[in-house]
């Protein structure tokens, strides 16, 4: 007997091809499918493709992170503003530090206050944005640093955006670390069932301080993209890039119940996006219009992850 196909497992690659092909015929005209309006997709979803791989490392646990986009704005402003006092390397530690320790501070109070982390991470988000608004007076902060700008955002190998390029190592690191490792599988185990877990010998509450943790440091390099993109840094960076970013992880098939989820589903579904973004805005529609159709794209990929859930 032929063994039912069960398109859920694929539905973020039927809906990569059905926006693919459906904006290739709308668009034809507008030059949608061109390989430059296809690698400026690829660089706009970039800072969400990172911070998305660790949002699921916090979804796949049972976990989410709100205070991404503050994240993002500060390890950016702390990135611009070492750039003034040192080279490039350090600064980049120095962002992705702040980052780690955004991530840590979340990770710590979901696991030893044991506060669910959509309050935990909704507080520190507002905490979050009151620092980086306060960091530099809400001034931006150019960057001059063509070698940082180069390699962070603004720089092309050949025909391929360095933004893209980033997006790949993340993805394969995270990939690797999500799947290869027992710190992958535990956060999967402790998203699935966590008295399970915990009855295993699983330490739960280090497994979901490290989850955030890494959520905190992909919003860091997202910011650090984001800086090195637009040759500077503000505080409003990343602050609409929530909606996006947990949109991506769902769309991409990990579960929003947790103990299920794909790194490169994730990444795919972070582009799912960025089409869906770059097509209506080439169909003339306003922003507020996208914003309203990328949260209904929540509303259906929530609805079959929470399905599938009680399904099985």
């Amino acid at each position: 007997m032929a063994k039912k196909f069960d398109y859920k497992k694929y539905i973020v690659y039927i809906s990569f091809v059905i926006v693919l092909v459906v904006f290739s015929i709308l668009l034809r005209d507008k030059g949608f499918l061109s390989y430059g309006n296809m690698m400026n997709i690829l660089r706009q979803t970039a800072m969400i493709s990172v911070a998305a791989v660790g949002m699921t490392f916090a979804i796949s646990a049972g976990l989410i992170d709100l205070s991404t986009g503050a994240v993002v704005a500060i390890s950016a402003l702390v990135t611009a503003l070492a750039l003034r006092v040192t080279g490039w390397f350090p600064a980049v530690l120095a962002g992705m530090l702040a980052g780690l320790a955004c991530g840590f501070f979340n990770g710590l109070i979901v696991a030893k206050v044991r506060i669910p982390a959509f309050l935990v991470t909704l507080g520190t988000s507002s905490v979050y944005a009151g620092i980086a608004r306060t960091i530099t007076n809400l001034e931006a902060v150019p960057i001059t640093n063509a070698r940082f700008n180069f390699v962070f955002g603004a720089g092309d190998i050949g025909p391929i955006s360095t933004l893209f390029l980033w997006t790949i190592v993340i993805m394969i690191l995270g990939h690797i670390l999500y799947r290869k490792t027992p710190f992958g599988r535990a956060v999967l185990a402790v998203g699935g069932n966590e008295v399970a877990a915990r009855y295993s010998g699983i330490k739960v509450e280090k497994i979901k301080l490290w989850a955030m943790t890494i959520c905190g440091m992909t919003a860091a390099f997202a910011g650090i993209l984001y800086a090195g993109r637009l040759n500077g840094a503000r505080y409003t960076l990343g602050e609409n890039d929530n909606m996006s970013v947990i949109a991506a992880v769902v769309i991409g098939g990990t579960s929003f119940s947790g103990g299920k989820g794909t790194i490169v589903g994730t990444i795919i579904g972070s582009i799912v996006i960025g089409m869906l973004n770059n097509g209506l805005l080439l169909m003339g529609l306003s922003v507020s219009e996208q914003m309203m159709a990328r949260g209904l794209i929540i509303i259906l990929a929530v609805s079959l992850s929470l399905r599938e859930k009680i399904e099985n």
